[in-house]
């Protein structure tokens, strides 16, 4: 029985990067602006960019209030972390670190927020130090109250569970990055565990598209 909360864990965390990817091949194989008509009904079903990402509030790592308009004007990749998490944030905060150079001067057009999981431990003080250490230039970390934190993994379709009792317990949590454009809309996933050129891959690509 006690492998029931794993298995559920891991079944949700799939059922999140089906549905991210599901809504990134809408994205890109409608156009903006394309219709369905829905038979005798007479309804019409607008299909434009997927539903992910919205409005939010939190503090950063200074603790200035900021909203989503933090996303405008700039390529932004969204990740939802913990600063107490032993290898996918770390690695994927790396990643990203790695890809802002090999953009070259485009680096400077991207910026990276990292929104805390786990706002009991990840203070603004801490999610300062934690990006200080990773190297990470000009990213802007995230926290805020447990409500407000559900409220912004809600709307880019996150999944992120308490694993474990006392003060050393693990976050279970979704592993993908999402690119946004300099509009705030959802322009790409980015997978977990790609390499530092196939993820500047793809940030050049939908940079390339443009706004």
């Amino acid at each position: 029985m006690k492998r029931l909360p794993v298995i559920i864990s891991i079944v949700c965390l799939v059922a999140a990067a089906i549905i991210v990817g599901f809504a990134y091949k809408v994205t890109r194989d409608r156009p903006m602006g394309a219709v369905s008509e829905a038979g005798i009904s007479g309804a019409v079903t607008s299909h434009g960019r997927a539903d992910i990402g919205g409005p939010f509030n939190l503090v950063d790592q200074d603790g200035q209030p900021v909203n989503a308009h933090i996303l405008r004007g700039k390529w932004s990749v969204v990740f939802f972390g913990y600063t107490y998490c032993p290898d996918v944030c770390p690695t994927t905060l790396q990643t990203l670190a790695a890809v802002k150079q090999l953009l070259g001067p485009r680096g400077d057009e991207v910026q990276v927020i990292f929104i805390t999981i786990d706002p009991a431990r990840d203070t603004p003080a801490t999610m300062k130090a934690y990006l200080d250490s990773v190297g990470l230039r000009g990213a802007i970390g995230l926290s805020g109250t447990p409500e407000q934190i559900a409220a912004a993994a809600k709307t880019y379709k996150v999944f992120y569970a308490k694993k474990g009792t006392g003060d050393d317990y693990l976050m279970d949590h979704s592993t993908l990055s999402y690119l946004m454009g300099p509009d705030g809309s959802f322009r790409a996933p980015v997978p977990y565990g790609l390499s530092p050129e196939q993820t500047a891959k793809i940030l050049r690509e939908e940079m390339q598209r443009g706004v």
